[in-house]
Parts: C-alpha cells; sequence; structure tokens
C-alpha cells in the first residue's frame, strides 16, 4: 500500500462537479460496485485504501482513491491501481475503470437518483 499513496502523482485524475462529500460517498459506492474488500478510510487526509480480490486476470489489486475540494461543488478524484502480484499482466480494477464508473455516478446523483447497491450497466 505504500507504494500507491508514493505514487498518487502518477494516479488518474478527473474533476467532478459535485461537493466533496458526495464525491467521498460516490467513492466508496463505487469500489463497493467493483466489489473491493475493506475499505481504509482517512477523511481527514482526502484518502481512502482498498484491495480487489483475486479473480481469472489477476492476483488482485491494491487501490488508492483520493477526493480533495477545489471548490465547494468541485472535487478533484485521483486514484492509482497496482498489482498486488508485480508479474501479473492486469489489475482487478483499473484507474479508467474506476474514473468511468465514477462518473457515471455523479450522473446518477445530478439526476436526482439514488445510487443503487449492485452497479448498473455500464454505458
Amino acid at each position: 500500500m505504500s507504494d500507491v499513496i508514493k505514487d498518487k502523482d502518477k494516479g488518474t485524475s478527473a474533476q467532478y462537479n459535485v461537493s466533496a462529500e458526495q464525491a467521498w460517498d460516490i467513492a466508496i459506492t463505487v469500489l463497493r460496485w467493483e466489489r473491493c474488500e475493506t475499505i481504509e478510510q482517512h477523511k481527514n487526509q482526502n484518502y481512502m485504501l482498498t484491495t480487489v480480490g483475486r479473480d481469472f486476470v489477476s492476483e488482485g489489486s491494491l487501490v488508492g482513491v483520493w477526493v480533495e475540494p477545489v471548490t465547494s461543488q468541485s472535487t478533484k478524484v485521483t486514484v492509482v491501481t497496482k498489482r498486488k502480484v508485480s508479474t501479473n499482466l492486469a489489475t482487478g480494477l483499473t484507474e479508467t475503470a474506476f474514473q468511468r464508473r465514477f462518473a457515471q455516478a455523479v450522473d446518477i446523483v445530478k439526476s436526482g437518483g439514488t445510487l443503487p447497491i449492485e452497479p448498473p450497466p455500464i454505458n
């Protein structure tokens, strides 16, 4: 996990028109949609850490998500994913997939909907 934290500046970032509180809740939902394990929350430091278990492609992933307010209604979200086993070819959750799911969740929230427990189909 220390490599995930160290590589924050190498992660994939996007800015969303939601408050930091909304972004925090969305990030947790997205990680749950992606079947992440226990989410270690460091809210006072604006980040969370979790893992993705083994699947057919990978031995699993380490994931870090940073939620940083830009303005009261704009938030920068950065995600870093690392392979648990460096010789694996893929991670269980990619940074691009996380950001795609996050944008999908923002659209649901902005349209007045409630985030479902199960992940909706990807657009």
